[in-house]
C-alpha cells in the first residue's frame, strides 16, 4: 500500500469547499463580480485607463461591499476624486446599493509581481506600427483570394499579414 506524502491526507480547506456556494448567493444577489471585471471599460468611462478593479469584499453585514482600485501613484488622485461617481456608476449597472465604499491601491507602474498594471496613461504616443513588406501583402492577398465575401476576406487577408509578418521575424 502507497503511503501518501500530504500534510493534508485528502481534506481540503473550508474556502474550497465553500467558494461555489459564496459565489452562487453573491450572483443570486445580482452581484457577480466578473461583469464588473468583463465591462470595466464601459462601467469605469475614463477612469478605466487609470485604474483596475482588483477586488470586491463584502463586509460582515452582508450588504455594502467595499471595492478595491488598483492604480499608479500619479494617477491616484485623480481617481480619489472621481471615486464617488464611479461607486454611483458601479452600483448603476447591478441596479441597488452594491458598493458602498470604493478603495484606492497605488503601485508602481512596473514591478512588484503581483501589482503591476499596464494602464494606457496618456503619456509619449505610441509609435505606428511598421507596414508589412511588399512581399507579405502579396502572399496574404493570395491566401485570401478565393474567399467571395468581401469582409470575410479582407479579415482572412490581416489575419495572414500578421501571421506571415510575424513569422518572418
Amino acid at each position: 500500500m502507497a503511503r501518501r506524502n500530504t500534510s493534508t491526507y485528502g481534506f481540503k480547506s473550508a474556502s474550497k469547499l465553500l467558494e461555489d456556494r459564496i459565489r452562487h448567493a453573491g450572483e443570486t444577489r445580482g452581484f457577480a463580480v466578473t461583469r464588473l471585471l468583463t465591462h470595466w471599460e464601459e462601467i469605469a468611462g475614463d477612469v478605466a485607463g487609470m485604474a483596475r478593479p482588483v477586488d470586491v469584499k463584502f463586509g460582515r453585514e452582508g450588504f455594502g461591499a467595499t471595492l478595491t482600485l488598483l492604480t499608479t501613484g500619479p494617477m491616484a488622485p485623480m481617481v480619489e476624486m472621481q471615486k464617488d461617481q464611479l461607486r454611483e456608476r458601479v452600483n448603476a449597472v447591478y441596479g441597488y446599493n452594491a458598493i458602498a465604499r470604493v478603495r484606492v491601491t497605488q503601485t508602481a507602474s512596473t514591478g512588484f509581481a503581483d501589482g503591476q498594471v499596464s494602464f494606457d496613461m496618456g503619456g509619449a504616443p505610441k509609435a505606428a506600427p511598421e507596414p508589412p513588406r511588399p512581399e507579405i501583402v502579396a502572399r496574404a492577398r493570395d491566401v485570401a483570394h478565393d474567399v467571395g465575401d468581401q469582409g470575410l476576406r479582407s479579415a482572412l487577408e490581416a489575419l495572414a499579414r500578421n501571421v506571415l509578418s510575424k513569422q518572418d521575424k
